[in-house]
């Protein structure tokens, strides 16, 4: 829920010279770190011996750091980055234009790797492993043919899956939805929901029988009828406390330990990062490029902050928890206030432990 405003990744030297010597392989790809002592310049996690910090200099690409005399590392390869990134797009393109699966090895061969290296090289950069885009992208279609399709079963198999039962195996635990749900906006899905009041102010809470799939303060039911305008919208209920409680315990004190049902979805991007909001300690922050870094985007900064405001599930998904690169808390879809105080009691929550 963070605002789409949002900084570029580390142009600060003082930034980027903490990066290299903490080896941080996430901004690989984001800057090259030059030595003129030794004439070479590395990716941020070259493993070789810090140089002394009067003898360097950053670059913003491998070109920049040759035109000013530098060779690349033999140890780090730097130079092999724009390869990498490029047989990375090249399989993404592939994936993207295939109408069925597409083997790994077929991917290594057209990118002159070997399928353990390009499984782990696709992973590091996308998030997710080639087969698992694929699947997300075949979901993401078909949730887009379920919109506007006349039959469910066309929109399964124009989308890629060879059988219904395939869609079915795939979208298990993600869309949360029956297929004919998604294309009728709900219709004859069930979302139990209830405004509580909490010391953060008004807070809505909804559901489906998977998990909770909207938490916002400040919203009541028009939200949830205008993301699932012919769902079946039941207020609270028995069924629904004993989740309602989960939910208000772990907005209360968000810095302890929850295991509260999510069901959520988004593009795989998305979702990557969500991961990587989930995997912050609470207490502690993030900035926006170092989300994009954490996903093996470091470039996409941007893309980064707006997957942060698709997020549908407040403190569940954290996004509170990331600032901007100056250590400025940033936006917050329910306002700074609520954002600060999550913040403030996490961090005394870790303190007492």
């Amino acid at each position: 829920m963070i605002s789409p405003a949002m900084t570029e990744p580390p142009t600060d030297d003082e930034a980027r010279w903490r990066i290299a010597l903490a080896k941080d392989r996430r901004f690989d790809g984001a800057f090259v770190t030059g030595v003129h002592s030794t004439g070479i310049y590395c990716r941020p996690s070259c493993p070789a011996r810090p140089p002394k910090r009067e003898n360097v200099a950053f670059y913003a690409t491998p070109a920049d750091a040759e035109s000013a005399g530098l060779r690349a590392c033999l140890r780090c390869r730097p130079d092999a980055i724009a390869r990498d990134e490029a047989a990375v797009a090249e399989a993404i393109r592939i994936l993207r234009d295939a109408e069925g699966v597409v083997p790994l090895e077929r991917l290594a061969a057209v990118t002159g790797y070997s399928p353990a290296h390009f499984q782990r090289l696709f992973k590091r950069a996308v998030g997710l492993s080639p087969a698992a885009f694929a699947r997300a992208l075949r979901l993401e279609r078909a949730a887009d043919a379920l919109s506007g399709a006349n039959r469910v079963t066309d929109a399964i198999y124009d989308s890629g899956f060879s059988a219904p039962s395939r869609f079915y195996e795939a979208s298990e635990g993600r869309l949360g939805m029956t297929p004919s749900a998604w294309k009728h906006g709900g219709k004859g899905a069930t979302i139990r929901w209830a405004v509580v009041t909490t010391s953060l102010g008004e807070m809505l809470v909804a559901a489906t029988d998977k998990g909770v799939c909207r938490l916002s303060f400040g919203e009541g039911r028009e939200a949830l009828e205008s993301r699932f305008p012919h769902a079946v919208l039941v207020a609270g209920g028995e069924e629904f406390a004993a989740l309602l409680a989960e939910v208000v315990a772990a907005v209360e004190q968000p810095g302890r330990p929850h295991a509260v049902p999510l069901d959520v979805q988004g593009t795989a991007f998305q979702e990557a990062v969500w991961q990587e909001l989930r995997k912050i300690p609470p207490g502690e922050t993030r900035s926006y490029a170092e989300i994009a870094a954490a996903v093996g985007k470091p470039k996409a900064v941007r893309a980064a902050g707006s997957a942060n405001g698709a997020n549908n599930v407040a403190v569940l998904i954290p996004c509170h928890r990331v600032v901007r690169s100056d250590g400025a808390l940033g936006g917050y879809a329910y306002g700074t206030e609520i954002k600060e105080k999550l913040l403030a009691r996490e961090r005394g929550s870790q303190t007492k432990l």
